[in-house]
């Protein structure tokens, strides 16, 4: 889970550095944080906070559990890799590489029963629920968010972000069957009838 976070954290600098935004509660967070000229981590950690609630109910508390665990890490990690020397990269390239990277540790979350929250709870709980790829749920409700996010980033910049959230999506469907293998719950016992004596 933290080889996870961490990976993400980098996907989501490449974004940060390009200008661009993505999808999901980072998404939000990053457009947030482009408006108001704050802390990634901060507004992310904050975003998330009312989907702890769909968690509980929907995935169980060992899911939500690991979910605050995943968020506070990345939250914290997205600080450290701040202190990384600084660059700036083509959005194209930033969408595509960080979309890449971000996809990559959302999947290695994915596997291990976890995830970055909002769209990404409801996208795992209509896998188990609907067998749904959990790609293409994420990349419509990430859509959604691309279209919100326009004000923060532009039109041309909005085009770039669409590209990172069908990259990040192609990423999860990639493994989507490794993730389904990984979150499919234990089927409880039949216990045998006792013989007639």
């Amino acid at each position: 889970m933290l080889l996870g976070c961490f990976i993400v954290s980098v996907g989501i600098l490449f974004l940060q550095n390009s200008e661009v935004i993505t999808g999901g509660t980072a998404g939000l967070a990053l457009s947030f944080s482009y408006l108001m000229n704050s802390s990634f981590a901060v507004v992310f950690f904050l975003i998330n906070l009312p989907f702890y609630i769909l968690s509980y109910f929907k995935m169980g508390w060992k899911f939500t559990a690991s979910t605050i665990f995943a968020i506070t890490s990345l939250s914290i990690m997205s600080e450290i890799v701040q202190f990384f020397p600084s660059f700036t990269i083509h959005p194209i390239f930033g969408s595509i590489i960080g979309g890449t990277i971000a996809g990559l540790g959302l999947s290695i979350l994915f596997m291990n029963g976890s995830s970055l929250g909002g769209a990404n709870i409801l996208s795992l709980f209509l896998q188990q629920r609907f067998n749904w790829n959990p790609g293409k749920t994420m990349f419509a409700f990430d859509f959604l968010v691309i279209l919100t996010g326009l004000y923060s980033v532009g039109l041309v910049r909005g085009f770039y972000s669409v590209l990172s959230i069908f990259v990040i999506s192609y990423i999860i469907s990639f493994f989507k069957v490794k993730i389904a293998a990984r979150n499919v719950r234990p089927k409880t016992a039949v216990q045998p009838e006792p013989s007639a004596s």
